[in-house]
């Protein structure tokens, strides 16, 4: 048996870069092509690509935060200015997001929650290509991914949900290990 030691490696150290460090330059064109072929390279029972990608990027993710802070300010119209502001920028500052959508639906022999799990496979595997090219990614859902009003506006349609927005770009930090859980800790072996 031969061990890539470069992929375990990478995976022994994979670490999240949040959208805050998150800056210019963002992916080409041709570098998301890859990052979307590597992500979806994932387990699939039936063949069913049970997923969709919507990207924001350059002046769309001003508007996206524009749209987000008036939905914001109809659900929430006792948050304060700076309260809401936040809202505006959550697609800034990194200079591409992609929003991972689960299309699951009714399958006579696959399950939708099997089908959801693609879906959720294909945004950490979209990760995983951005670091694979250089890049630092961000996974994140908030309380838009799961607001009907938002989700639609973002680009889901009926009967979809979103999984992910993972936010790319390079990052302008180190980041510092952090405590793990102990595998140990969280496993039994079945004895029957």
């Amino acid at each position: 048996m031969t061990v890539n030691t470069t992929l375990r490696d990478y995976l022994l150290s994979r670490r999240t870069v949040t959208a805050p460090f998150l800056a210019e330059p963002g992916p080409s064109p041709e570098q998301l092509t890859e990052m979307l072929t590597i992500a979806c390279r994932v387990p699939d029972h039936g063949k069913l690509a049970p997923w969709r990608f919507v990207v924001y990027d350059g002046e769309a993710r001003q508007h996206v935060g524009d749209r987000l802070l008036e939905i914001a300010k109809t659900k929430w119209p006792e948050r304060d200015d700076e309260q809401l502001e936040i809202e505006r920028k959550q697609f800034l500052p990194a200079p591409l997001t992609v929003g991972v959508i689960s299309t699951a639906a009714p399958h006579f022999k696959i399950p939708e929650f099997e089908q959801l799990l693609a879906a959720g496979n294909v945004a950490f595997n979209l990760c995983h290509a951005a670091n694979a090219l250089g890049f630092g990614a961000h996974w994140v859902t908030r309380w838009f991914a799961y607001d009907p009003q938002a989700a639609a506006m973002l680009g889901a349609a009926e009967g979809e949900r979103f999984v992910a927005f993972v936010h790319i770009g390079t990052p302008q930090t180190r980041l510092e290990e952090r405590d793990r859980p102990d595998p140990a800790a969280l496993t039994t072996y079945w004895h029957g």
